[in-house]
């Protein structure tokens, strides 16, 4: 009796064990990985496996700045951490103009960083016209590539201009260039130049020695031993001498026969040359002229300095007000634009002379501690900048946004005007009589003036400047 009682026991718990057994197996099947479809209110449709899903998912994530959004119409000023960077967006053309602006990418690029629109009207006279005069030389020429033309049409030159302002307004340039340069669609036109043909110029022009003289232009010494401009102004007047028909002449509305002919014949002589040329070349030359002649004058605007010559005429002294004087009306010139080192020296003995001619007869700039850089733009409200007499661009990358080198870095004084006239003047290599450039008293105690070697790089968040109407 006991041993039936105890077998029945031991089968009712081997019964209960494989109930148990087989719940066990069933329920670690439903907890298994399974492929998982989420729908989102987008209707698109996401797949995870959670065996795939990263350990500590749910813990801390580290985010970088630089994935932080930025926001597009921020109530306040953004962080000095994220630099205001130009919008771009895509350009609306009209369609009309048949040249392929991808040809000319990298002028278009260069020419829009040159022109940004935070620095487009102080860098206009040194950086940013002399790209864009280059940059439509180029279209003129590259229009007519192919079709043995030198010019456009006035309607096709309108659209096209037209079509590449809005190009580089659309890269982050200013979209007042024309207004800023002073210029427009007539240039592409060839205006009154009565050869605007390429089989036409090739006849009446010695290309050889265009080509020769032009094809590369020697930055130290094309501005006082010119090369390629006497070549160009040849070419220029041949075109000019050439007689035009009737009908060339009916092309031109509002226009006579000899007005502004030499000049628009330099234009088609740009054209050609851009033509036989490569981009970088033809750009790199026409930059390369274009400081010559910027170099050559003073680009900023003397208001009357009236107050200062009453109160420096008398023998002045370092305390007096006349010092203060000059200082007032220094601080007014230096709102205007950035301006190279050559430029300065032609602004001091400019100003000088003005001075000289209401009676004030003493270095009033040596007296006062006025230096070149006194007279361009400012920066960090007390550090003037001075660009480079050679051709330079304005520089552009993600971290720093736009920025541009300053030459003359340390205080150098400004020339006072001698007695001589300031015709004389040279800016020419020393053999040609380049006046010696004044040192500073801090540079001649250190053992000569680091200036013409040290170059300081600005960067635009770091200027600060005030633009006034000069009367």
């Amino acid at each position: 009796m006991e041993n039936s009682i105890g077998i029945h026991i031991s089968q009712s718990a081997l019964f209960n064990w494989l109930i148990i057994f087989f719940i066990s197996i069933f329920g670690i099947r439903d907890v298994l990985p399974q492929e998982t479809t989420i729908k989102t209110d987008s209707h698109a449709v996401v797949s995870v496996k959670a065996s795939l899903l990263p350990k500590g998912l749910l813990g801390p994530i580290d985010i970088s700045p630089a994935v932080i959004p930025h926001d597009q119409y921020p109530i306040e000023p953004q962080s000095p951490m994220y630099p205001s960077f130009p919008s771009t967006y895509d350009p609306i053309l009209t369609g009309r103009c048949q040249l392929n602006f991808s040809n000319m990418a990298s002028i278009i690029d260069k020419t829009a960083s040159d022109c940004s629109a935070p620095l487009a009207s102080l860098v206009g006279n040194v950086i940013c016209c002399p790209q864009v005069n280059s940059l439509v030389h180029i279209l003129q020429g590259t229009y007519g590539k192919n079709s043995g033309s030198l010019v456009l049409q006035q309607a096709a030159a309108e659209d096209c201009f037209s079509d590449i302002m809005s190009i580089l307004a659309s890269r982050g340039a200013n979209d007042t260039i024309p207004g800023i340069c002073s210029i427009d669609s007539a240039p592409l036109t060839g205006g009154s130049c009565p050869v605007q043909d390429v089989e036409t110029f090739e006849k009446t022009v010695n290309t050889s020695l265009l080509l020769d003289s032009c094809s590369t232009v020697d930055p130290l010494k094309e501005c006082c031993r010119p090369i390629c401009q006497p070549a160009i102004m040849e070419a220029a007047v041949r075109l000019s001498q050439r007689e035009s028909s009737p009908l060339d002449n009916a092309k031109i509305p509002g226009k006579s026969v000899g007005v502004d002919v030499l000049s628009d014949c330099k234009g088609i002589v740009y054209s050609w040359l851009s033509q036989k040329l490569s981009l970088d070349d033809a750009n790199a030359a026409f930059r390369m002229l274009s400081s010559c002649k910027v170099n050559k004058v003073c680009p900023l605007q003397f208001k009357d300095p009236s107050t200062v010559i009453k109160d420096c005429r008398d023998p002045p002294s370092a305390n007096s007000s006349c010092c203060n004087s000059l200082d007032i009306y220094i601080s007014d010139v230096q709102k205007q634009m950035l301006i190279t080192n050559r430029q300065a020296i032609n602004c001091a003995m400019f100003f000088g002379s003005l001075l000289q001619k209401g009676g004030v007869v003493t270095n009033v700039y040596d007296l006062c501690n006025i230096d070149l850089k006194d007279f361009s733009l400012q920066a960090y409200r007390q550090q003037g900048c001075l660009l480079r007499s050679l051709p330079a661009d304005v520089l552009y990358d993600n971290y720093t946004g736009y920025s541009f080198t300053c030459d003359l870095s340390d205080n150098i004084g400004a020339p006072w005007p001698s007695s001589s006239s300031l015709s004389s003047l040279s800016l020419c290599a020393p053999e040609m009589s380049l006046p010696a450039l004044p040192v500073s008293q801090n540079s001649r105690a250190s053992g000569g003036s680091r200036g013409l070697g040290l170059a300081l790089t600005l960067v635009l968040s770091s200027l600060s400047y005030t633009q006034r109407a000069i009367p």
